[in-house]
């Protein structure tokens, strides 16, 4: 599995993502290969996604040497979701099999108006504000909102893409963009199996050594991918 972090396309790098990529490791019972890609503003739009493509495309072509057995799948948070998704757009219209993805809080439409960015503006640790200000150092102000590169949702054609975990949280600016896109996936009749964890925030995936209520979503988010993959691995025996 390749895995994206998170970090508004700005900050974040292997360390501090660490501890979610190991939860993911251990709850899918996955090989994670986690994706240092350049970060804005000194490396902006698609910098980022051309790296996270490139990466996946690699550990596509060599799986085995990664220590994997079978397909790959693609995983990410926040803004690594984003590019989690890009990927799985983009391999697949390139024929490249892709077993799974898993998007926790991902921002799939970065420059949407939608409820939960006036709802959960402030006073639950990322705010709006925060969320306004990674945008303007990643893509130049004449951006396309509608560029499946920088916002997924907005790809022409969904259908046939791997099957998808995604978790929302219900404090939090970009719940409803991950929940937009659940449907966008389901209409294209896209496997997709959502979980709203109402009473969590942005950023959970690393709570659990603090929170019971993160780390039992963690359990269930992971676990719930691990039973896909699974199911990917069985298809193709």
């Amino acid at each position: 599995m390749v895995y994206f972090h998170g970090g508004g396309w700005v900050v974040g790098d292997l360390d501090t993502h660490d501890n979610i990529a190991r939860n993911i490791a251990r709850g899918s019972d996955s090989v994670v290969v986690a994706v240092d890609y350049r970060l804005a503003p000194e490396a902006p739009f698609p910098a980022a996604v051309d790296d996270a493509i490139a990466a996946a495309r690699a550990v596509a072509a060599s799986v085995e040497e990664w220590g994997g057995t079978d397909a790959m799948a693609v995983a990410g948070d926040s803004a690594g979701g984003t590019l989690a998704a890009v990927c799985a757009q983009t391999l697949h219209g390139d024929g490249v099999p892709v077993a799974g993805q898993l998007l926790i809080h991902p921002a799939t439409d970065p420059a949407g108006d939608y409820p939960s960015r006036t709802h959960n503006a402030q006073g639950f640790g990322f705010e709006a504000a925060t969320s306004d200000w990674c945008l303007a150092q990643y893509v130049a102000a004449d951006i396309d909102p509608t560029d499946p590169r920088f916002a997924p949702i907005h790809a022409p054609d969904l259908h046939g893409l791997a099957p998808a975990v995604i978790a929302t949280a219900g404090f939090d600016v970009l719940r409803d963009d991950g929940e937009a896109y659940t449907r966008k996936l389901r209409d294209a009749g896209v496997r997709a199996h959502h979980t709203r964890y109402a009473g969590l925030i942005h950023g959970f995936f690393d709570l659990d050594r603090w929170s019971t209520a993160a780390r039992t979503a963690i359990d269930e988010i992971t676990a719930d991918f691990g039973t896909i993959l699974r199911s990917s691995h069985d298809r193709t025996l």
